[in-house]
């Protein structure tokens, strides 16, 4: 099930799928069985981009995902 169309509003913001993969990732180890609030923060994440509240570093490889 999903709770929000956070890719929609990744593609409106031009956030690379690279970029939206690593933000997952980072987003999910902080939420690991909420699918309501990983959902909800990505989401979240991708409108500030898209407003221009936020911006990705120009490269995502120097920002650290957390493994396990």
């Amino acid at each position: 099930m999903r709770y929000f169309d956070y890719e929609k509003v990744a593609h409106e913001a031009n956030i690379a799928a690279g970029d939206l993969d690593r933000l997952c990732r980072i987003i999910r180890r902080e939420f690991p069985t909420d699918e309501m609030m990983y959902e909800l923060h990505v989401s979240r994440a991708c409108m500030a981009v898209k407003q221009g509240r936020a911006a990705l570093p120009k490269s995502t490889e120097s920002v650290p995902v957390p493994t396990a």
